[in-house]
């Protein structure tokens, strides 16, 4: 009996219906805003500016490691641009993400414009990638 439970498990798992289009596009725009945001950021720190380097110094972190984070950040933003490695990219991107909230506490920012901002970028892309992607809305179904 539990082999037969079991497989229907496994079944349920791996067969995903199809998303509409609706949810499809709804799931492709909320994704676009925070990805096109952190792709201008990862831009910016690459590029360097001196508005960047300042803010970037007085959030306690030294010059020369702002080229990295804006690599860093340019190639999670890739990865969950592409539709095959865009759950990775979401898992990596929170965790960038989760380094500025710590951040901006440490520097002491204000709470919902400064520290919490992340969070709310973090918010858009899991929400625009469970629109998007079946087989992560089959992992964590909010209803049945």
């Amino acid at each position: 009996m539990n082999a037969e439970k079991e497989t229907q498990f496994v079944q349920a798992l791996t067969t995903v219906p199809p998303v509409s289009k609706a949810r499809l596009w709804t799931g492709r725009i909320l994704s676009a805003l925070p990805a096109l945001f952190l792709l201008m950021d990862g831009i910016m720190k690459v590029m360097k500016p001196y508005f960047v380097v300042k803010a970037t110094v007085e959030l306690g972190y030294p010059e020369n490691v702002i080229f990295g984070l804006g690599i860093a950040v340019l190639i999670c933003v890739i990865l969950y641009i592409i539709p095959y490695t865009s759950v990775v990219g979401a898992i990596l991107l929170t965790g960038y993400l989760g380094g500025a909230v710590a951040s901006h506490l440490r520097h002491g920012d204000p709470l919902f414009s400064h520290v919490l901002s992340p969070v709310y970028f973090a918010i858009l892309l899991w929400g625009g990638l469970y629109l998007r992607e079946p087989r992560l809305s089959a992992l964590v179904p909010f209803r049945k």
